[in-house]
């Protein structure tokens, strides 16, 4: 494995059915959805999917994908800061591991915080203790964006019944909360990774690898009864020349998003039929890099 980490530009094509995505917890869990009636699905809420891959140490998919990566390896773990239910205490500790009054970026790199959480390095993190040093703050060397519908999303509200009943001295009644679904949509999500700041957060080329190999299952294997059945249709890997950039990310993630068919791109979708999807890179970008994508090798 290269110890060069290059730039990448990404674009995930994501296909809900009967699904929700992720829910906005302001507006009663209902599929996130803007004014002009394009869904939402926020990058917090995939990046959870993907450390919780991480923390199932014994399913498949760490497992499988775990094997030949750096893992406990010059003391380099696989570990999730952002955990549910984390001693922030202890975090505390491992983060100032050696450190004297003035920050140490050096001593920071070294340290057991850095060398034990996989998301930290790739993602960044956000502890800022009250009177703790700023140096600790990092920003990640990977960002996802927002993930925007192509078209408008139709919203199916349902409340289900629940047949054990949910009030004292009832068999049967409804369920506390409503079963709210996006009917049918296509949604784009871009991510970047940043070279420029893998010093900083102490990242290294087995957990930008790490992050590559997980992205294909982040739905499949995270599902859940309000979400069965969202698809990642196209996950593309798009790798720069060098760290610098050979091409505009825009001119990639325009290339590569798909268009609604008909003359009324606003109208909501019903199938993934009802779009032209690109499967390739136009020829005069090509040459510019090199593109995957992931859950079509």
């Amino acid at each position: 494995m290269s110890n060069e980490i290059k730039r990448v530009t990404g674009l995930l094509i994501i296909e809900v059915v009967n699904s929700n995505p992720n829910g906005n917890p302001d507006a009663e869990s209902d599929p996130r959805q803007r004014d002009n009636g394009l869904g939402e699905i926020s990058p917090v809420s995939f990046k959870r999917k993907l450390r919780d891959l991480v923390e199932l140490k014994e399913g498949p998919v760490y497992e499988t994908e775990t094997k030949d990566l750096l893992n406990g390896k010059d003391g380099y773990e696989f570990f999730i800061l952002e955990s549910r239910g984390r001693d922030r205490n202890q975090i505390k500790k491992e983060m100032e591991e050696g450190q004297k009054d003035l920050f140490d970026q050096n001593t920071f790199e070294r340290s057991s915080f850095v060398r034990k959480y996989w998301d930290a390095r790739l993602f960044g993190n956000t502890f800022l203790e009250e009177g703790g040093n700023k140096g600790f703050i990092k920003t990640g060397i990977v960002q996802f964006g927002m993930g925007l519908s192509v078209c408008p999303i139709i919203i199916r509200r349902h409340t289900n019944t629940n047949k054990a009943g949910v009030q004292e001295g009832k068999n049967a009644g409804m369920a506390p909360l409503a079963y709210r679904v996006v009917e049918y949509g296509v949604y784009v999500m871009p991510f970047f990774i940043n070279p420029s700041l893998a010093n900083k957060s102490g990242c290294k080329p087995c957990d930008v690898e790490l992050l590559k190999r997980l992205i294909p299952y982040a739905y499949d294997h995270t599902r859940s009864a309000i979400r069965p059945d969202v698809r990642i249709r196209h996950a593309w890997w798009i790798e720069h020349k060098d760290a610098l950039g050979s091409c505009p990310d825009y001119l990639l993630l325009d290339a590569l998003t798909p268009k609604r068919k008909g003359s009324n791109p606003l109208q909501p979708s019903e199938t993934w039929t009802d779009y032209e999807v690109p499967y390739e890179l136009p020829e005069e970008l090509k040459s510019k890099v090199f593109a995957l994508d992931l859950v079509n090798l």
